[in-house]
């Protein structure tokens, strides 16, 4: 399946990004399609992180935990998370084309953290 999107829709993702999660201290969001692209990026400030190698090591982890859910009998995990000693990335499914995936610290909690995304994932979908 193929997508376009033009400069209006990323634009108000961007906005949504960066009023969902960036202004509430997120360190870094980007929504990437399943081959690993970036579609759009924000980050509290400095780039400390290799976000292309980030989006494309998610996007196979995603692919390889997808085969996973299918050998236990599950259509798909939605998210993943991993939990670092100061850092933690979150993944979550937007669409069949798209991820999001969010890098914070330990001031956020998970429970936080997962009710913003879902916000940012609906309003994400009705720019796609």
């Amino acid at each position: 399946m193929s997508y376009s999107l033009g400069q209006k829709q990323l634009d108000g993702i961007e906005d949504i990004l960066k009023k969902e999660l960036i202004d509430v201290g997120v360190q870094c969001v980007f929504l990437i399609d399943m081959a690993g692209n970036i579609i759009a990026d924000l980050h509290e400030g400095e780039v400390v992180h290799d976000i292309y190698s980030l989006a494309a090591l998610a996007a196979g982890n995603f692919g390889a935990v997808s085969a996973m859910a299918k050998i236990i009998g599950e259509d798909e995990f939605s998210l993943l998370f991993h939990k670092g000693k100061k850092e933690n990335i979150h993944f979550s499914k937007v669409s069949q084309e798209f991820l999001l995936i969010t890098i914070f610290g330990n001031l956020i909690s998970l429970g936080f953290l997962r009710l913003k995304v879902t916000e940012v994932i609906d309003k994400i979908k009705h720019i796609l």
